[in-house]
């Protein structure tokens, strides 16, 4: 190399992101850091905290036999939602993890242990993504917006959990599934039974896909003393992901028949496909289970996103049976 030959910059990629993103090939340059920090780069996560959101508002509207524009606008809001408040919760969750992220091989180019981005840096792009999320809030129903501050409260104490619980997943099933009430609460300006038993049934969805997550992590999270349902399952974590996948697809089952009683026979037979389907799609994931795969652990786990959708078209045609 020559020494007027300019001398190539990092690129900042995080280790776990998926190949070829649109952060690391179209965004530019000055954001980069900062949309890692939001883990754009990594959208799985937006869809496992959109994927309660729309089964909540698909038994709101199978529940009160109704649909709006209102409703799609719930459904964008939402998802806009999602992308900004996962943005927010990972920002805040690498502030309070930089220690151990730098300690971890998976994590350690994240945009904060690796200079990327400061600490400071990281509080305020927290903020601005609460803000434009709480503006979208305010178009909701009160019980909506209730809710949608309430949610705070799970986010703030997730990433501390895995120091004090072997079960840091129930924390972030708390905070993931809060969608199903808020989503439930825009459509009908209250609270039920429906949205809080599907709530339970998501929290059980993200112990399974979350624990074959957390697979990945278990040398390093021994080596450092952090928690999770993988190190505290070990090897029978196979029996407990197969519990899990029960009590994911009995509760969401639960959820449908409570909110289609007052629709035909028909209509709740189609509505029951969507725990079906998601029941068949974990119960692959399951087959396909290897704790010593990272690679694999890691597909399984992002195979999720599929996992949620495929209970949509079946609320979509029971609606209009």
């Amino acid at each position: 190399m020559t020494d007027n030959a300019p001398i190539p910059e990092p690129t900042g990629t995080v280790s776990d992101a998926v190949s070829g993103n649109w952060v690391d090939t179209i965004a530019p340059a000055f954001t980069r850091p900062y949309l890692r920090l939001s883990r754009a780069d990594r959208p799985i996560g937006t869809w496992l905290l959109y994927m309660p959101c729309l089964w909540g508002l698909g038994l709101a509207m199978l529940a009160t036999q109704s649909a709006s524009m209102h409703d799609l606008w719930t459904a964008i809001a939402c998802g806009i939602g999602a992308f900004l408040m996962r943005g927010a919760g990972c920002t805040w969750n690498d502030i309070t993890d930089r220690h151990i992220d730098g300690k971890v091989a998976r994590t350690r180019s994240r945009p904060i242990p690796s200079g990327q981005v400061t600490v400071r840096g990281a509080l305020v792009w927290m903020v601005a993504q609460m803000a434009v999320s709480f503006a979208i809030l305010l178009t909701f129903y009160w019980a909506a917006i209730a809710l949608g501050v309430i949610a705070l409260l799970p986010v703030a104490i997730y990433p501390f959990a895995k120091r004090f619980t072997w079960w840091p997943q129930v924390f972030l099933g708390l905070a993931f599934n809060w969608g199903a009430l808020l989503a439930w609460a825009a459509h009908t300006g209250s609270i039920g039974p429906v949205p809080v038993v599907l709530y339970l049934a998501g929290i059980a969805w993200t112990l399974f896909y979350d624990t074959i997550y957390a697979h990945q992590d278990t040398e390093d999270d021994a080596l450092i003393g952090v928690k999770s349902t993988a190190r505290l399952f070990g090897d029978q974590s196979r029996k407990w992901l197969r519990l899990f996948l029960t009590v994911t697809i009995l509760l969401f089952g639960a959820a449908v028949v409570l909110a289609c009683m007052d629709r035909s026979i028909l209509s709740m037979v189609i509505a029951l496909g969507g725990p079906w389907a998601l029941g068949w799609h974990l119960t692959w994931q399951l087959s396909r289970f290897d704790p010593d795969d990272n690679d694999g652990l890691l597909r399984l786990f992002r195979s999720n996103r599929n996992a949620g959708l495929v209970v949509l078209p079946f609320f979509a045609v029971a609606l209009f049976v």
